[in-house]
């Protein structure tokens, strides 16, 4: 009954939701983390990324609802899979058209097999199986340690498809961020910096945080400043991102 209750609030969230995200697995704010859902773990995600400019040239708003799914029977390897809804809300786009996108990743956690070990991830997202235009099929890697005081610090890199990305652009790149929970303050508060590298639509710096309203439902808040091109802003203009997740 529980479940069906936080469903009917994700679908009302839905229906009032005008623009939003990126076809994601488990994230920091823009960039995947090296968390992975652990077995029967399932995460429900309402992003929204809104342009600060209304200008022809500021790009799309967008939204995107996910769900994210552990599916592996292991403590120290886990692995999630995920398909989400991603549209731009015009109708006749390439993007409208064909909404539907899939992820996956493994992971191992901190730890895991001796003490001092950094959490290591890799998978992909951005799949479009009906649009090889919009298939990103971004591939990255990525490992993480958490410091004390500091707070945890990832660094990886990615590759996607020369199709989706444009030839032109640079498809590959850094991925980095820090992330840390604000103990000082609450511990309901996580912030977070990250970063993708590379000339195209998906590089950009962003910074956010968010709030635990339960140990269940939690809400992100955060801009994103797309990477500069060589002779236009390809990711258009920055966003204010809003990103609901529902966990069970």
């Amino acid at each position: 009954m529980k479940s069906v209750k936080m469903l009917a609030v994700a679908a009302a969230l839905v229906a009032m939701a005008s623009s939003s995200a990126l076809a994601t697995p488990s994230t920091q704010i823009w960039i995947p983390s090296t968390d992975v859902k652990g077995f029967k773990e399932v995460n429900i995600s309402i992003d929204n990324y809104t342009r600060f400019s209304s200008n022809a040239d500021a790009g799309a708003n967008t939204y995107d609802v996910g769900v994210t799914v552990g599916i592996l029977p292991l403590e120290k390897f886990k692995v999630e899979v995920g398909v989400d809804y991603m549209t731009d809300n015009k109708a006749g786009s390439d993007m409208a058209k064909h909404p539907a996108y899939i992820n996956f990743k493994g992971g191992i956690p901190e730890d895991a097999f001796f003490k001092g070990m950094p959490a290591v991830a890799a998978g992909m997202f951005g799949i479009n199986p009906a649009s090889d235009a919009l298939s990103a099929n971004f591939a990255y890697g990525l490992i993480a340690k958490t410091f004390p005081v500091i707070g945890r610090l990832s660094v990886g890199g990615y590759h996607g498809a020369d199709r989706s990305l444009g030839a032109q652009y640079i498809n590959d790149g850094l991925l980095a961020s820090w992330d840390r929970t604000m103990s000082e303050i609450s511990d309901k508060l996580w912030l977070a910096v990250d970063y993708q590298g590379g000339n195209n639509a998906f590089g950009a710096l962003s910074v956010g945080g968010s709030w635990a309203f339960t140990p269940n439902v939690s809400l992100l808040i955060g801009a994103d400043v797309y990477n500069p091109g060589q002779t236009v802003l390809v990711g258009g203009k920055p966003t204010f991102t809003t990103q609901l997740d529902i966990n069970f």
